[in-house]
């Protein structure tokens, strides 16, 4: 074995040149492999963050005016949700795991001491929050039944109404604000980073007070569901539609009046979005290292013509094919591997700098955050090289076996 490696590395100290520029097509192959997963998932972690304050299977339902005539009804009817649309769903709609409505206003004012601004204000159950588990709450907490019970006039507000209204560091909880005129307790503040942070700019109250403050007694404006567990959402998405839409007489061929929006559908579309580009940065990624690989098989072709005298005189001498064979693979494994492994290691290593250096400057690129590669992609990436190496090698290598010696004794 050392006797091999020795003839190994005595080859290839004789043609340094070529060794190097051989070397440097695989490692620049599985450099640029790296980068480009590593890249990716840069992306990936970007888009799936700004989704990560909310479950990934809600369904939202709202409605609007009708677009087709129904059982002597004409067109342009308003459809108006309403509480018992949501006893309803939660009743006689299967599969659903919790549901909740939600009001709105836009454009609310809302007044601490000498601060004001203006912000979205949302009526909301305590329900509402499972579709918001993964929102952090900087300070105090979320809503609780009893503050829905019993219309309790306190609010949680976002990040961004915090800042506005209140001196950085201070925490709000426990202090009174006015809202459109109504004095409320903050009992929570949250950082929501959906729809690229907005969704901090808003607070939340329970429904009972919102209905009491904008006077819309049981109407609501849009209803938010959960399925349960194992339940598929699509066809819950299309039972409540259907309940809805016999409920309020709307035409099942009406696809305006009682709408929908599934997260489940939108999720499947970003990951269908990034299985392309990894699919792409993997292929553009083994198509460099492919050329590596392709510069180190005719390399060995020509290592393989240069010592073909060579060749001749082991097998005169007793070298079995097999020996001449591992010989030669392992030259080009020895080559691939230690050039895939400092491409590998290098392309790692500026993965991590780069993340390392937007977490020291906090910066928040949109739709990037903390690349990285995957250890299981990693060893797959080097146990490919290995193999392609192996490869490279083993189609000159057979052909040197093949040589007769006599033939060998005779060539230039």
């Amino acid at each position: 074995m050392m006797d091999s490696l020795q003839e190994i590395l005595y080859t290839l100290r004789q043609n340094k040149l070529r060794t190097v520029m051989t070397a440097f097509g695989v490692f620049w192959g599985i450099f640029m492999l790296v980068l480009l997963l590593g890249a990716g998932k840069g992306m990936q972690n970007g888009v799936y963050d700004d989704f990560s304050s909310d479950a990934m299977d809600f369904i939202v339902i709202y409605s609007s005016t009708t677009s087709v005539a129904y059982e002597g009804m004409g067109l342009g009817r308003q459809i108006q949700l309403t509480k018992s649309d949501l006893e309803g769903i939660r009743l006689q709609t299967p599969g659903v795991g919790f549901v909740a409505d939600e009001n709105q206003r836009g454009g609310v004012t809302m007044i601490y001491e000498k601060k004001q601004g203006s912000f979205g204000v949302h009526g909301v159950p305590d329900e509402y929050f499972e579709l918001k588990n993964a929102v952090p709450f900087t300070f105090g907490r979320k809503m609780n039944p009893l503050d829905e019970s019993n219309a309790r006039k306190i609010t949680v507000i976002g990040s961004v109404v915090a800042e506005r209204l209140f001196e950085k560091g201070v925490d709000p909880v426990g202090r009174d604000i006015k809202v459109n005129g109504v004095v409320m307790k903050i009992v929570g503040v949250f950082n929501d980073k959906g729809n690229n942070g907005r969704d901090s700019e808003r607070i939340y109250i329970p429904a009972t007070t919102f209905s009491k403050m904008f006077g819309t007694s049981d109407r609501i404006g849009s209803i938010w569901i959960r399925p349960s567990p194992g339940f598929d959402g699509y066809e819950l998405e299309k039972n409540v539609i259907a309940f809805l839409q016999k409920r309020h007489q709307v035409s099942p061929e009406d696809k305006r009046a009682i709408r929908s929006f599934n997260m489940a559908e939108a999720a499947a579309r970003v990951n269908g979005l990034f299985f392309g580009i990894a699919a792409m940065n993997w292929f553009v990624g083994l198509g460099t290292l492919l050329a590596g690989i392709v510069g180190i098989s005719n390399i060995m072709i020509i290592t393989v013509k240069e010592r073909t005298r060579e060749i001749g005189i082991r097998k005169a001498l007793g070298a079995t094919p097999f020996g001449i064979v591992s010989t030669l693979v392992f030259e080009s494994i020895l080559v691939t591997t230690i050039a895939g492994y400092a491409g590998l290691v290098l392309g790692v290593g500026l993965i991590e700098l780069i993340s390392f250096g937007l977490r020291s400057v906090g910066a928040e690129l949109p739709f990037f955050r903390n690349p990285e590669i995957d250890f299981q992609v990693a060893i797959t990436a080097m146990i490919l090289l290995i193999i392609a190496g192996a490869i490279a090698g083993l189609i000159p290598a057979a052909r040197a076996a093949k040589i007769m010696p006599i033939e060998a004794m005779r060539a230039e």
